[in-house]
């Protein structure tokens, strides 16, 4: 197949009700020279099964989706590396934009935009929320690698289960790479989103958080407050959505708060 070989690179446990949306839209990607690399980390449902149905490499490797990761791209071919998750659901046109923005070219990384769907108020609410923060280069992370630039920095930090995507963007853009952007959109399935599950996963992920305080606290005052430039930047949507914006601020206040604890677990358990 014409154009070089692009590695996907999917970590994931127990997905078994949405790998299938994910990876059908990598198979069904306009560039075809793709491929498929799942990380499971020992699924007890049909993950794996789901996997190889549709032609994917599939690894089984943990703890955490950092190692993952970085344990796909290891067993990857591809000169071009892209990380998603099992509830993700790629536009078609994804991988050729990226190829393209990319071609004839060495140190690069793109962002790729990214809305989110799902049902019910809470996932409301985090769509909004989302809506607000594309474009934003102190919110967007790259996702998409040069495998030179990947590995330059020695991929994803294992240490982190927060912020690794904000962290592996901050040290490729300071080895000098190039860091771009597609249109292409990915879309993040939320389901039917419930505002403890989204509570207990930022707990879980402040845990680790003084670790990336400490790589980079400069860019972590930006990013980590709770009234972020990017809803005044976006106010009059907010405004037309007033249900919505005041749904998404409560549940930010919250995710602050347990993020927070988290965060002072980590600290004293030096998690």
């Amino acid at each position: 197949m014409d154009g070089p070989l692009v590695s996907v690179i999917l970590p994931t446990r127990n997905s078994e009700g949405t790998i299938g949306v994910c990876l059908r839209s990598i198979v069904e990607q306009t560039y075809r020279n793709i491929e498929v690399i799942v990380v499971d980390n020992y699924s007890t449902d049909g993950t794996r099964e789901v996997a190889a149905a549709y032609g994917a490499r599939v690894f089984m490797q943990g703890p955490e989706r950092t190692a993952q990761r970085n344990y796909g791209a290891q067993n990857a071919l591809g000169e071009y590396l892209l990380f998603v998750d099992a509830d993700f659901d790629l536009c078609p046109l994804v991988v050729e934009e990226c190829v393209a923005r990319c071609s004839g070219t060495r140190g690069q990384a793109l962002v790729i935009p990214e809305r989110a769907v799902g049902q019910g108020f809470w996932a409301r609410c985090k769509a909004l929320e989302k809506e607000c923060y594309i474009g934003d280069d102190t919110i967007e992370a790259a996702r998409f690698f040069d495998r030179a630039s990947f590995w330059g920095v020695s991929g994803y930090d294992e240490c982190l289960v927060m912020a690794e995507d904000w962290d592996l963007h901050l040290r490729v853009q300071a080895s000098g790479a190039r860091i771009g952007r597609v249109d292409a959109m990915i879309h993040h399935h939320e389901g039917r989103a419930r505002l403890s599950d989204t509570v207990r996963k930022k707990f879980y992920y402040g845990r680790t958080l003084h670790l990336y305080l400490n790589k980079h606290r400069d860019m972590a005052r930006r990013q980590l407050v709770l009234l972020r430039p990017a809803f005044a930047r976006n106010a009059r949507r907010l405004a037309r959505d007033p249900l919505h914006a005041a749904g998404m601020m409560f549940m930010k206040a919250c995710e602050f708060g347990a993020g927070g604890a988290g965060y002072a677990y980590g600290r004293w358990r030096r998690c």
